[in-house]
């Protein structure tokens, strides 16, 4: 079973932003171990930066998501959880930088770098899309009709 990690600076403080991620986690149960890991905020990107690295679990596929990165479709990343299955990869980190963004040592270690959208959203509502996004591509892989 495929490992999946969301590493993020700050906590989800909202209860319904807390709940609707929850509600994803508990969906994927069936489909990957989905672990939420949690770092502080810090005076600058580039501290918040450091404790990223440090979240990211050795051999796993990096996916920062970055206002910078690329734009990608919902089957994009479902091929891609299924391409590097295929390879041998077990484990995806999709890391998540804080209010000013991400620091340019967590998108060097990146292997994709990836854009939910040109528009800025927080870091719990980044939490909450590449679940939804996450459980999407899963759902896609197994043929089922969530995506339709």
């Amino acid at each position: 079973m495929l490992k999946v990690t969301v590493a993020a600076v700050g906590t989800v403080k909202e209860p319904y932003m807390r709940d609707a991620i929850a509600d994803y986690a508990k969906r994927l149960r069936r489909k990957c171990n989905l672990e939420y890991l949690e770092c502080r905020e810090c005076a600058t990107v580039d501290e918040e930066g450091l404790l990223l690295l440090k979240l990211i679990p050795k051999d796993s596929f990096v996916v920062a998501l970055d206002v910078h990165g690329k734009q990608q479709t919902s089957e994009w990343l479902a091929e891609l959880f299924d391409r590097k299955a295929t390879e041998g990869t077990s484990h995806f980190t999709f890391v998540i930088g804080g209010s000013d963004g991400i620091a340019k040592a967590v998108t060097d270690k990146a292997d994709v770098r990836l854009s939910l959208s040109p528009m800025t959203f927080t870091h719990q509502m980044t939490r909450l899309i590449i679940s939804e996004q996450i459980y999407r591509a899963f759902k896609i892989n197994s043929g089922e009709t969530y995506h339709k």
